[in-house]
């Protein structure tokens, strides 16, 4: 599952790509703890899309601000009814957006004549829209206040892996597409919760994602086309 993500670098550009949903940055929100903080968009009291900056990993939470990751993910299949996480998929869901998402797969490694040696290393597989779009990825988050005032952490939901990124390993985040997905998922529609799960669907990649890989010989990257990036993956 998606262990790493890029975002934009400055908050010029998150302003540019937050005006593809109509959302507004919260500067009051900003807390900054040992985990990386990650632009979420949500909705606000009054029902408005804003941006807030969230601590991506829901932590044991202790008050002296030292803080131990718990969950990075969350399922699909269970978010909805599971005790950590269901009252965050009905009251608090967000997205956030991504140029590139990484996954990766353990590869053992070998001698010259074949014999493994008992060591692997990861081999990461970048993931991309061709013309650089934004890649939005649903997510839920959490408000609490262990007397430092109010702080935000979030979890990506996940879902079973597509026929690609299935070679590497079992699970994907949940990619969502168009308008109508981010209203429904952020709660803007008043809508049947069962409409909400079935955004919780495997999406396969069309012709306008593109995938690269680092592999160990220099100078060399992996195949980009999904019919080449299958091939390679089924000689590993």
């Amino acid at each position: 599952m998606c262990g790493k993500f890029t975002q934009m670098a400055s908050w010029r550009e998150v302003h540019e790509f937050s005006n593809l949903f109509a959302a507004r940055v919260d500067d009051e929100v900003r807390t900054f703890t040992p985990m990386r903080a990650v632009p979420v968009v949500h909705l606000d009291r009054n029902g408005e899309r804003v941006i807030t900056l969230m601590n991506w990993g829901f932590t044991d939470r202790r008050g002296d601000g030292r803080r131990t990751p718990k969950h990075m993910h969350a399922r699909g299949e269970t978010v909805h009814k599971l005790w950590t996480f269901t009252d965050g998929f009905h009251a608090r869901r967000g997205i956030t957006f991504a140029k590139t998402f990484n996954e990766g797969r353990e590869v053992p490694l070998a001698y010259e004549d074949g014999q493994r040696t008992g060591k692997s290393w990861t081999q990461q597989w970048t993931i991309r829209h061709k013309e650089g779009r934004p890649a939005i990825i649903g997510v839920i988050y959490d408000e609490f206040d262990v007397a430092r005032g109010a702080e935000y952490e979030f979890v990506q939901v996940t879902v079973p892996a597509n026929l690609l990124i299935s070679a590497i390993t079992d699970r994907m985040p949940l990619l969502l597409e168009g308008d109508n997905d981010i209203a429904l998922w952020l709660g803007e529609w008043r809508a049947p919760i069962e409409e909400v799960m079935a955004l919780i669907r495997t999406r396969e990649f069309s012709s306008d994602w593109e995938w690269m890989s680092k592999i160990r010989r220099r100078n060399h990257r992996g195949p980009k086309t999904i019919a080449e990036r299958l091939q390679y993956l089924s000689r590993l």
